[in-house]
């Protein structure tokens, strides 16, 4: 037989494609049908994004003053923000982007998840571009040749030629936003437990590694696993004061390494949520220098002025940063005065996902709260952007509902570990559902007032 023998017709030979990027392509493609709203959710979003875009750009089309076509250009960066805080949140849950076992050996590593996920954020967001788009040209006319008339013909600009490359720059900036934003919050980190790094560990001939393995009776007389016992013993010592300034116990480091011994992978103990989140204090500070702002300006004679857009902004600003802090606080009050089973486990769940829940909750009673204060100034609007504030106002409320709501689900998937261990001990399935509903009700009850509270105090000198 020859050796240069040509293959047979069926037989490919070379380059047979890589393997990695069709598995992704797959993993984002056939997800949930939970997932695939969720990313229609943000195509929506960005459409109603590109909308506000484009009619800020025929509004300066229509009109010469450039100070009021910048103001309305200025006013879309809420919109934006409002899309890209729940593109990031929907790329955070998307579980077809999670770092499972095996993975990287086909060359889907930590990265390669990270661009897939940074991928499908930019295309959800492109699909809404070119929705925004087609609509856009379909209400000026330049599809059918029939343009809505009315007030819309001032920012519709119809009958005036569109810069395409100024459209096209307007449309980008949602895309690639959002998939910077999702790649700088799903970017690969180094694994730091609560209570500060754990010990290095040494694997065959003093090799650095991260996962203590087990290791046979042989390798351990031959490659000398009493000196590395005795150099983590010694990065112990060093280490141990550290450790004791963070709030973590000396000998944590000791446990670990005794489960590391027995050849049993290092498990990293939950970190307990003790304190509550750094950013309480700041977000009452700026809370109330917003407020004093604002009454200052109704003191003064300002009402309606940059004052008070100022102060409006700083009291958003400060729910925005209490929301964490408060959440935590609300987890404790419902563990207090000799709490049953039912409080415990509704109470540790709140302080655990005080960060997570937390700031969106924040973030929707700012919005719910500059909402209030900003519809006393809808009369004092042209009319042609009554339709477009309407829009914009339903598109930063839905946003901020549908983060908190997305916030809520990767909550659930973060605890079902445990739902499923206690439901395997006879935790019967309507204490978990009581619990939940408690936590939501005890949520309501301290955000709903102070919303309501700070809404009226900051709709007080803008409505002059």
């Amino acid at each position: 037989m020859r050796a240069d023998r040509a293959p047979p017709p069926g037989l490919r030979t070379g380059r047979v494609g890589r393997p990695g990027g069709v598995l992704a392509l797959r993993l984002s493609l056939g997800a949930q049908p939970a997932v695939q709203v969720r990313r229609l959710l943000v195509a929506s979003a960005s459409a109603g994004t590109g909308f506000l875009l484009l009619s800020a750009l025929g509004h300066a089309l229509s009109h010469p003053d450039p100070a009021a076509s910048a103001l309305r250009l200025a006013w879309c960066t809420a919109p934006l923000a409002a899309t890209v805080y729940l593109a990031v949140a929907v790329a955070r849950t998307d579980p077809a982007t999670r770092p499972r076992p095996g993975l990287s050996a086909v060359g889907l590593g930590p990265v390669k998840l990270m661009a897939v996920s940074a991928a499908t954020t930019a295309l959800s967001c492109v699909l809404g571009s070119v929705l925004a788009l087609l609509v856009f040209l379909q209400l000026r006319g330049d599809l059918t040749g029939m343009s809505l008339g009315g007030d819309a013909q001032e920012f519709l600009a119809a009958g005036r030629p569109l810069p395409l490359p100024a459209a096209l720059t307007l449309l980008a900036l949602v895309p690639l936003s959002a998939s910077a934003a999702a790649a700088m919050t799903l970017r690969p980190r180094e694994p730091v437990s609560g209570a500060g790094r754990a010990a290095r560990a040494y694997g065959r001939f003093g090799a650095y590694r991260r996962t203590p393995v087990r290791e046979s009776f042989g390798a351990y007389g031959r490659f000398g696993r009493q000196l590395g016992a005795a150099a983590r013993g010694r990065r112990t010592d060093t280490e141990a004061p550290a450790r004791e300034q963070d709030g973590a116990p000396a000998d944590a480091a000791e446990v670990t390494g005794a489960e590391a011994a027995d050849g049993s992978p290092a498990v990293v103990p939950p970190p307990v949520p003790t304190t509550a989140p750094s950013g309480l204090p700041w977000g009452i500070a700026v809370l109330a220098v917003g407020l004093a702002v604002e009454a200052l300006t109704s003191r003064t004679g300002s009402e309606g002025g940059p004052a008070a857009f100022l102060g409006l902004a700083l009291t958003s600003l400060g729910l925005a940063l209490v929301g964490p802090g408060l959440t935590h606080l609300c987890g404790r009050l419902l563990q207090a005065v000799r709490p049953g089973a039912l409080r415990l486990l509704a109470g540790r769940v709140l302080m655990t996902e005080a960060a997570r829940i937390g700031r969106p909750l924040g973030v929707v009673c700012a919005v719910v709260s500059a909402a209030y204060a900003m519809a006393s100034l809808h009369d004092r609007d042209d009319p042609s952007a009554g339709p477009l504030v309407v829009l914009g106002v339903l598109l930063v409320a839905g946003c901020t509902v549908a983060t908190l709501l997305t916030a809520a689900v990767e909550a659930k998937q973060a605890h079902a570990d445990t739902t499923a261990s206690l439901r395997r001990l006879g935790a019967p399935a309507g204490t978990l559902r009581r619990a939940a509903a408690l936590r939501a009700a005890a949520l309501l009850a301290l955000f709903g007032p102070l919303t309501v509270a700070v809404a009226e105090l900051s709709a007080w000198p803008l409505g002059g």
